[in-house]
């Protein structure tokens, strides 16, 4: 029997809705993949905490770390800490080495299990940061909490690097002596001023182009403390031309939430085999975590078509969910962990469930289903009707 229920549509009207009723995709058991993929993963507040949630953070520990080791069976790693995590967005320093040091501790019983954790600034006061030493400094205080933990560090960008570098020799300066101090190989971190417009400028430059030519110098001045780079930009075009200037055995981490699937699949381009293709560190892999494993699996056997046939549905869903304001997509990957059964309720750290409208969260429910990702069909439109009756749709 069909599943129906009405929906708001975006001129504010109200239409019947049937779901497809097809089922979700199954990844296949124990495929090793071809390319390393970290899922960038959510947090999942308290919401019976006794607390101010735009002031304080409650995080449920057991929900969230539950989460965790879900990606991990999928056989995706955890980029732990991250903007999906809400990190420097209502997840503050104190809770996010707390999040890192449970990860690092639940990641022990998984075997093979991957997590990679963001080392940034964030625990600065940015208004008394007055120079790239004390950037440096905050970086170092991180960078020795995460690594006393056996943690393998995501380098983030920095607002106060941003606020404070006067050119790319500061840039320079502060990655060089941050790099000399990893006892392993980092992934650097480059988040556009779409995710976070505190991060405008970064490199030292407005300019996209010349921005590159400073990280890249930055990676070839230590090809053996750079494991890859992560880039968020939603340009494809620049960061092809960026992966294939990379040294030798640095990867480059998509995160480019609008065309991961081709830049995953990659063009065979290139001296060195990491030119033609991407490896992902990705936030919207958290919300299609399923389909992600499922066409990783495929790609690695060789199946290309199928790969695409899996992802393909699910880049009109991703690039709703990253639409502008971009920084807002948090919402958007939470919404589906609590449609999916992953989470009880719908509330978020900082109490960004409110950033997005029902007319957003609709068509969102929408592209999930067209894209095979509702695991739970009765129970997402029984979750959906319970956000529709809270909005007064009855």
């Amino acid at each position: 029997m069909a599943i129906a229920l009405t929906l708001p549509t975006a001129g504010g009207a109200l239409a019947p809705y049937t779901l497809r009723g097809t089922a979700p995709v199954k990844p296949a058991a124990g495929v090793a993949f071809n390319r390393i993929a970290y899922s960038a993963a959510h947090v999942v507040a308290d919401p019976l905490a006794a607390i101010d949630p735009w002031l304080q953070c409650a995080v449920d520990w057991d929900a969230t770390i539950a989460y965790r080791r879900h990606l991990w069976s999928l056989g995706l790693g955890v980029a732990e800490a991250m903007d999906t995590a809400q990190r420097g967005m209502g997840l503050d320093w104190p809770t996010s080495l707390e999040l890192i040091r449970r990860s690092l501790d639940a990641a022990k019983d998984v075997p093979g299990a991957r997590v990679a954790s963001g080392c940034g600034t964030d625990h600065l006061d940015i208004d008394a940061v007055k120079s790239v030493d004390d950037v440096i400094r905050g970086y170092e205080e991180q960078m020795a909490a995460i690594e006393s933990l056996g943690g393998t560090l995501i380098v983030m960008a920095s607002r106060a690097l941003a606020r404070v570098a006067k050119s790319p020799a500061d840039y320079e300066r502060v990655y060089d002596r941050i790099l000399r101090q990893a006892k392993q190989p980092v992934v650097l971190h480059w988040l556009g001023d779409m995710f976070d417009p505190a991060l405008a400028g970064y490199w030292g430059t407005a300019d996209i182009d010349r921005a590159m030519d400073t990280a890249l110098g930055i990676i070839a001045a230590h090809p053996d403390k750079v494991d890859g780079i992560k880039i968020s930009l939603l340009d494809k075009d620049k960061e092809i031309a960026m992966r294939r200037r990379l040294p030798r055995g640095v990867r480059m981490y998509t995160g480019d939430d609008f065309n991961y699937a081709e830049l995953i699949a990659g063009d065979g381009h290139g001296s060195e085999p990491m030119h033609g293709q991407s490896d992902a560190l990705l936030g919207i892999f958290d919300a299609i975590a399923p389909a992600a494993s499922a066409a990783l699996g495929a790609l690695a056997q060789g199946h290309v078509e199928k790969f695409h046939a899996i992802l393909g549905p699910t880049v009109p869903l991703s690039r709703h969910i990253f639409a502008a304001p971009t920084r807002f997509y948090k919402t958007g990957v939470v919404f589906m962990a609590w449609l999916n059964g992953h989470q009880k309720h719908f509330t978020m750290v900082g109490g960004q469930q409110s950033t997005r409208s029902l007319a957003h969260f609709a068509e969102l429910f929408r592209l999930a289903d067209a894209a095979h990702l509702l695991e739970q069909p009765e129970l997402a439109v029984r979750r959906m009707k319970t956000l529709l009756a809270l909005h007064g749709v009855e």
